[in-house]
């Protein structure tokens, strides 16, 4: 016998995904960091310098997926941009946990490889990943840029005041969070590729 599907689930899911798209619509704060944000890209990629992502689990996803648009392209031809997700290296990531801890993942990374100018964008569905704390922490002292992509979360508030812009998607429920963050990052990349190659 078949499992029966439960359509009042799908529709309800749905429109929670259309609801937090229709608040990005509205929400002021959000139009205006993502503005700043993209500025922000502009000048860094401009200026030669690169952009790093952090994140874990889905946000990690989130962060390569990202990364990867630079690098590759987004909706046209154009060479490369410089950009690095600093969740792929598992040896690096296997050896820094080891070695220094879960919460020194990112921070090691960006000590080793992060120059002033850079840009990191820091993803935390819930604000409050240590180990992305830290890595803003160590941004901060390199005097690299900082865009956290968060949520409405009230326990975030150390992830907002670290970073030099944030974006904070309106929900609380991490998969629709996580849909603002893939379309907040598109419309970023979308806008910074149309700039730099004047299309």
């Amino acid at each position: 016998m078949s499992p029966v599907i439960e359509k009042n689930i799908i529709i309800n899911s749905l429109n929670k995904s259309k609801k937090m798209i229709d608040e990005l619509l509205i929400n002021e704060d959000v139009q205006s960091n993502l503005e700043k944000s993209i500025k922000l890209v502009y000048d860094t990629l401009r200026q030669g310098n690169k952009l790093l992502f952090v994140g874990n689990g889905g946000s990690a996803a989130d962060a390569q997926h990202m990364s990867a648009e630079y690098v590759s392209r987004f909706m046209f031809d154009r060479p490369g941009l410089f950009s690095v997700a600093l969740t792929t290296d598992t040896s690096a990531l296997t050896a820094i946990g080891n070695d220094y801890g879960f919460e020194k993942l990112f921070s090691r990374q960006i000590q080793a490889i992060g120059v002033k100018g850079d840009l990191l964008f820091a993803y935390s569905t819930s604000g409050t990943s240590k180990n992305i704390i830290n890595g803003l922490k160590e941004a901060r002292s390199k005097d690299i840029k900082t865009i956290g992509m968060t949520g409405e979360n009230s326990k975030a508030i150390e992830f907002v005041q670290l970073c030099d812009v944030a974006i904070q998607i309106p929900s609380i429920e991490t998969p629709y969070i996580q849909e603002g963050h893939l379309i907040i990052g598109h419309l970023i990349c979308l806008l910074v590729e149309r700039m730099i190659f004047k299309k």
